[in-house]
């Protein structure tokens, strides 16, 4: 069982196309503050980003957010965040999440949003931390990506223990309850050595 105070959510600085994408975000901020969980997130105020800290605000809850120097401007940093760090570069951006929060979950995004979740399940394959990851799949957004991992996996790129490190559900309920149940896999090794 993982113990769970604050969440990260990984998410667009875009609304993206659909509709659901924001309905998403309300509905996991509503989950997230029914739960007393705080929101960690990369402090924006534009896109599903705003979406989701205006929403956990909105209901009381706590939201700290994580921008770099060089995004203040660009991604218009939240004016009315909990807390507010500013920090040096990306990196630091995303060590500082890692810190701050109890667990990850990516909603629809783009590039920035995948390098965010794949560099934190990245670190949990390789031990340095046992935090969940999630995906939230709206509207079957991160269907061709699932499928992509299970490709890796086929092709023994992945072993199918570390394949399990990326949760997945639907509903923003489903996957926190995922989240807290979660065990991380206990191997001695991230490769097997006739692999090498």
């Amino acid at each position: 069982m993982t113990s769970l105070r604050s969440i990260c959510v990984f998410c667009g600085s875009s609304p993206g196309a659909r509709p659901d994408y924001a309905a998403a975000a309300r509905a996991l901020a509503d989950e997230l503050c029914a739960r007393g969980l705080g929101l960690v997130y990369g402090g924006a105020s534009v896109g599903l980003m705003a979406t989701v800290a205006d929403a956990v605000l909105a209901r009381g809850g706590q939201v700290i957010g994580v921008i770099p120097e060089a995004l203040m401007a660009r991604e218009l940093a939240h004016p009315a965040l909990t807390e507010l760090h500013v920090v040096g570069t990306m990196h630091q951006r995303k060590a500082r999440m890692v810190e701050l929060a109890d667990g990850f979950v990516a909603l629809p995004g783009g590039f920035g949003t995948l390098d965010e979740m794949f560099e934190v399940l990245t670190w949990a394959q390789l031990g340095l931390h046992d935090k969940p990851c999630g995906l939230l799949d709206v509207a079957d957004y991160f269907e061709h990506l699932v499928r992509f991992v299970d490709h890796l996996v086929a092709e023994r790129m992945v072993r199918e223990e570390h394949r399990a490190l990326l949760l997945r559900e639907r509903e923003p309920a489903a996957l926190l309850d995922a989240m807290a149940a979660y065990t991380p896999p206990r191997l001695t090794k991230w490769i097997d050595r006739e692999d090498t």
